[in-house]
């Protein structure tokens, strides 16, 4: 074991004693039974939509509990860190609603919460853990290290630094002070328990119960190479740390994190510090052909939270959904309700539940109409700001037209739920602006009346129309029996070489000429919501 004064001549001379950091972030003054959790994003790539659902079950849990749900970035792996995502972490939480209490952009009083801004804190911790022999210096090169798991390979060992494998586990003190001379770049290891290997360890978790592992045996990393600067450690140290520091009594986690609690628990028991409660909480996943798998950002579009910002999906609706699988009980109450029930650790299940997107649409549409039109406007709005900059324009423009538009069809019992999410505004509702509309010839021959018809029916139309006619639909009828369409489709089948078509087709050529497709809303409510000046500038465009 090296000299207490040849370890200190490696950290700053100014550096903290333990107990300076202990004073500085004491015990949260909590009432009894609140927790404190955190989220811990790391911004080496932008935020999965299990993100959201971890942060979204840990704010919950803390918020209920009277306790502090806090946000830490979690950078100290600088090589792969993506620009812009801590403020892509901000973007989210803001549209999901899911502010932390703590946090880079809230404050608290136990930061700084950004891991890369704490390194003389956990300097202290290394300097602590080297004094009393519970970590070492290690000058193993790649070379060296890469031979030793090919040795244990062959061997047919578990791989890893350990036991007789860890070179400068007990290496004579001499050796890393002629070393230390050299400048030979170093790293810090943690000395794992010598009866580790082998043995078997318990813990209980808070969603699966009773645990049992495979004890750690490595002795990893916990600072980086000392020829780096900042000085950070890895994430497994800096995260004990930190959780004890920010005061963090309960960890819901992914349960990826499940295999490394061995050696989590060996930190904090090193450190002299009380570990938290564990939640493990299973991930999101996706059907595929003979199975399921996790839902992964690489693969699947929707397991980036960008793929719902962009899409416009309410944050409601979304917040409804994840809470549903998280807990079913909740999938089964209206979404108002199910958004202020809490959400129960001991109801999470340990399956993966699938990601639906199907199920998710039909959840938003069902919320959407239940909005009022000022509610939509406002919101489609929002969004086409920043993802729809052309409908942005035209909606500031033609604000009581859109509002007219959102009126059709939408109230009484069986409102139409064609907006599923706000980019949907523009293909259901953008042929009623006129900066917006394409008439479809394509869609208008292809209703096979002949050409000199559907322009004579279109003329009379647009030269004897009246928009405030009660029976607005008359006129379209009268006009085609005028002009020699069929009542229905059974005389029209009676006779096909007779008639140019029944009164549907009429009718259709009347909806693609107002609305550019063969598809709509009622015809009437539509004409009502363009406006008389509208109606006959289409009409006769479409003959033109």
């Amino acid at each position: 074991m090296l000299d207490r004064a040849v370890i200190d001549a490696l950290f700053p001379a100014d550096l903290p004693e333990p107990e300076h950091w202990e004073a500085r972030y004491p015990p949260r003054d909590l009432p009894e039974g609140a927790h404190v959790t955190r989220f811990a994003p790391s911004p080496t790539g932008y935020v999965h939509i299990g993100g959201i659902y971890a942060a979204m079950i840990n704010k919950d849990v803390a918020g209920r509990s009277g306790g502090r749900y806090v946000v830490r970035v979690e950078d100290t792996d600088q090589a792969r860190e993506v620009a812009g995502a801590v403020d892509q972490f901000d973007a989210a939480f803001a549209y999901f609603d899911l502010q932390p209490d703590e946090s880079i952009t809230a404050g608290g009083d136990y930061g700084p919460y950004q891991q890369s801004q704490r390194e003389r804190i956990y300097l202290t911790y290394v300097r602590h853990l080297l004094r009393q022999g519970k970590a070492y210096l290690c000058f193993a090169t790649k070379e060296e290290l890469a031979d030793i798991t090919a040795r244990q390979q062959a061997a047919k060992l578990p791989t890893g630094y350990y036991g007789g494998w860890a070179i400068w586990r007990d290496a004579d003190p001499a050796d890393v002070q002629r070393k230390l001379a050299e400048g030979a770049p170093y790293v810090v290891r943690f000395r794992a328990p010598d009866d580790a290997a082998g043995r078997r360890v318990q813990y209980t978790d808070v969603i699966r119960g009773k645990l049992e592992h495979e004890d750690n045996r490595n002795d990893v990393v916990i600072l980086k190479s000392s020829d780096q600067s900042p000085r950070l450690p890895t994430y497994h140290f800096a995260h004990a740390v930190d959780d004890h520091l920010m005061r963090v009594d309960l960890v819901i986690r992914a349960e990826e994190w499940i295999s490394s609690v061995p050696l989590h628990r060996q930190l904090f028991a090193a450190l002299g510090h009380r570990e938290p409660a564990y939640a493990h909480i299973a991930p999101l996943m996706k059907q595929i052909p003979g199975g399921k798998r996790k839902l992964s950002k690489r693969k699947d579009d929707e397991a980036s939270v960008d793929f719902y910002l962009q899409a416009g999906f309410p944050a409601k609706a979304v917040l409804y959904y994840l809470r549903g699988l998280a807990n079913g009980r909740l999938a089964e109450l209206p979404l108002e309700q199910a958004l202020t029930e809490p959400i129960r650790l001991d109801e999470c299940g340990v399956a993966g539940p699938l990601v639906d997107l199907v199920k998710l649409e039909d959840i938003s549409a069902d919320h959407i109409a239940t909005l009022g039109d000022e509610e939509v406007y406002d919101a489609v709005l929002a969004w086409a700001r920043t993802y729809d900059a052309e409908l942005a324009d035209v909606l500031v423009a033609e604000r009581d037209l859109a509002l007219r538009a959102l009126g059709v069809e939408r109230g009484g019992d069986n409102p139409r739920k064609d907006l599923r999410k706000w980019s949907d505004f523009r293909p259901a509702y953008g042929f009623f602006f006129p900066q917006m509309f394409r008439f479809d010839r394509e869609a208008f021959d292809s209703l096979g009346v002949p050409a000199e018809v559907s322009s004579a029916f279109l003329t009379d139309l647009a030269d004897g129309y009246d928009h405030d006619r009660e029976d607005w639909f008359g006129q379209v009828r009268e006009l085609a029996a005028k002009h020699g369409f069929a009542r229905n489709a059974k005389e029209l089948k009676s006779d096909p070489e007779r008639f140019p078509g029944s009164i549907r087709e009429a009718s259709q050529l009347v909806r693609v000429a107002l609305t550019g497709s063969t598809r709509s809303p009622d015809l009437h409510a539509v004409s009502q919501a363009l406006g008389a000046g509208e109606v006959l500038r289409r009409l006769r465009a479409a003959v033109g």
